[in-house]
């Protein structure tokens, strides 16, 4: 009963934290993007527009107002769950999310998932023979995918599977000459749930060589800290123990030593999901992967202020939600964890 109130209290208190955190996020941003060379109304009329028509965007746009001015009015725009209208198009940053989120959310689960299945497979298989051939292929591999540069990886295989052999396409998430299923935007799950087996086909192929490339690259991290942890895990006194009653190697490894040694890789799992948004952003740029990285990469380069800040606010807040639900999966399942 104790366990379950600080639990709770626990919960409470990082939740009541995360509107704090999201503030801090969302006021950086604001000053960073003012503060950075360049005018919005530059790019979007041209540094060559007439006088008067820069002024009077300017005043549309609450440009003319102190910087004071702007960030209360930004932020009393944000408690109202208005993220504004981009500058170029005037199109509001909340559908450009709704647009471009699902793609990058099935972009990141797909890797993700591959990762940890590629790196526990391979970061388990050196665990038999400690120090060996296959434990050095196992910490190379770690160290070398940890290593690589996103963009050369995505090049490489975009130029040997895609332009060479052919094997799937260059970039794009659809066929271009379909139409992209109906519903909730995750293309996966709006063609198994239509039964439409062609879009389905069309999306995996699409989504195979940036989902696989960050894979690869995250699953380095986890093959090493499988690798890492099981070892230590291993030498543990309770180990010993399970030996002692004739317990079969596979049997101590699987039962005993593999859940406590899982433990410390959730914490990796909830830090890996804030480095996706980084690697993602590469992987999206070379294959023309049509998600919210790539979105914001563009409205930074068009200095495009609204389409910005709502970004990465809402990135901000997914990345608090999931670090906050793996700190609260990792207090339940393990009991020596105090608040």
């Amino acid at each position: 009963m104790g366990r379950t109130r600080d639990l709770l209290c626990y919960s409470a208190t990082r939740l009541g934290l995360t509107p704090l955190v999201l503030w801090l996020i969302a006021t950086l941003v604001f000053l960073l993007l003012r503060v950075a060379p360049g005018d919005p109304v530059d790019a979007v009329l041209g540094s060559r527009a007439p006088a008067v028509a820069k002024a009077a965007m300017r005043a549309r746009l609450g440009l003319d107002q102190s910087l004071v001015d702007q960030y209360l009015s930004y932020l009393g725009s944000l408690l109202h769950g208005d993220l504004g209208q981009a500058l170029i198009d005037q199109e509001p940053v909340r559908l450009i999310i709704e647009r471009t989120l699902p793609a990058s959310l099935e972009l990141s689960v797909i890797a993700l998932v591959s990762a940890v299945l590629i790196g526990f497979s391979i970061g388990f298989s050196g665990i038999a023979r400690p120090e060996g051939r296959i434990d050095l292929g196992v910490r190379l591999y770690g160290l070398g995918t940890y290593a690589l540069p996103p963009f050369w990886l995505a090049m490489t295989v975009q130029l040997v599977l895609a332009t060479n052999l052919g094997w799937f396409p260059v970039g794009g998430r659809f066929p271009p000459n379909l139409l992209p299923p109906d519903g909730s935007g995750f293309y996966l799950w709006d063609s198994i749930f239509s039964g439409n087996w062609i879009a389905l086909n069309g999306t995996i192929r699409h989504l195979v060589l940036p989902a696989g490339t960050l894979a690869v690259l995250l699953s380095g991290t986890f093959t090493t800290a499988l690798r890492l942890n099981l070892r230590r895990t291993l030498r543990g006194d309770y180990i010993e123990a399970a030996r002692s009653r004739g317990l079969s190697e596979r049997q101590v490894i699987l039962r005993h030593a593999l859940p406590n040694a899982l433990l410390p890789i959730l914490t990796i799992i909830g830090i890996t999901v804030a480095s996706l948004i980084g690697g993602a952003l590469l992987v999206e740029v070379t294959f023309s992967w049509p998600g919210i990285a790539l979105r914001l990469q563009e409205a930074i380069s068009q200095r495009d202020y609204p389409v910005v800040q709502g970004i990465v606010v809402v990135i901000a807040a997914l990345v608090v939600l999931v670090g906050i639900g793996v700190d609260l999966l990792i207090a339940v399942l393990d009991p020596r964890v105090r608040y």
